[in-house]
């Protein structure tokens, strides 16, 4: 019997469902994440079988996977139960905007269309460079929250897109660190760096601008003084894949240029 490619792939993660679709091979999977809204059509096409930091074992053994992907260090418990299980895993730890790119390429090779997967990452750099080109000659100071109790900031291809769209992130620092731990603030060096903009996404939970302008000492911020406080949704920023680098960059684009005066 030939060699084959996998043709019954269980997504942890909604990136790697969303890829898969863009790539025009959304027939080899059988399972996706229950997070999972983009596309909107594979909510109604495939069974959700895991949550983030969850699934369900039984029923991905009952679908027969050949594959199952997933993402970062945070599966690492339902990889280790579905590799127990004698199930092909492979686990995504992109952190950055190359990083997002390679594992595009690397998942259509996967599945035997390296190919498509060259031109989805041509089209999705062309996307990038185009932004980047028009990217306002004013570059306002950006402070990107991702969660709000506790604060948390500096996931590293946000940070890197935000620079892409002609903002300045205010806590590149907080980037070089991969566990989100690691990326928690008190709050008092937003008040001090004074960000023109604040950007929320709260992981599937509603931005609410009026909590941010409500918190001690944040009156004096240019963003809360200029009522510059807006939501990203987290489908299409906080996942590392092709949404980010496509929808999630050109609303921060569009924020800034506004900002700026369209300059």
């Amino acid at each position: 019997m030939p060699a084959r490619y996998p043709e019954r792939i269980v997504c942890l993660t909604e990136e790697t469902t969303e890829t898969l679709y863009l790539l025009g091979e959304e027939r080899r999977i059988v399972g996706i994440s229950g997070y999972t809204v983009r596309p909107p059509r594979a909510r109604r096409e495939k069974p959700r079988v895991s949550a983030f930091l969850s699934a369900k074992t039984d029923r991905i053994l009952e679908l027969e996977p050949d594959l199952v992907l997933g993402f970062s260090d945070l599966q690492a418990d339902i990889s280790r139960d579905l590799v127990k299980a004698g199930l092909n895993v492979v686990i995504f730890n992109q952190r950055s905007v190359e990083e997002i790119l390679n594992f595009i390429q690397v998942l259509s090779s996967i599945v035997g269309v390296p190919d498509k997967g060259e031109k989805l990452v041509a089209s999705l750099e062309k996307n990038l460079q185009g932004i980047r080109q028009a990217a306002p000659k004013k570059r306002p100071r950006v402070y990107f929250e991702e969660w709000d109790e506790p604060m948390i900031s500096g996931i590293r291809w946000v940070s890197e897109l935000v620079g892409i769209a002609g903002g300045e992130d205010i806590f590149p620092e907080l980037a070089s660190s991969q566990a989100a731990s690691g990326r928690i603030h008190d709050g008092s060096k937003v008040i001090e760096r004074k960000p023109d903009i604040v950007l929320g996404s709260w992981c599937g939970k509603k931005f609410r601008p009026e909590r941010v302008k409500a918190r001690p000492g944040w009156e004096t911020v240019p963003a809360v003084e200029n009522d510059q406080l807006f939501e990203i949704k987290s489908a299409e920023i906080l996942q590392p894949g092709p949404a980010a680098l496509s929808d999630g960059v050109r609303r921060m684009h569009a924020v800034f240029r506004t900002w700026a005066g369209g300059s």
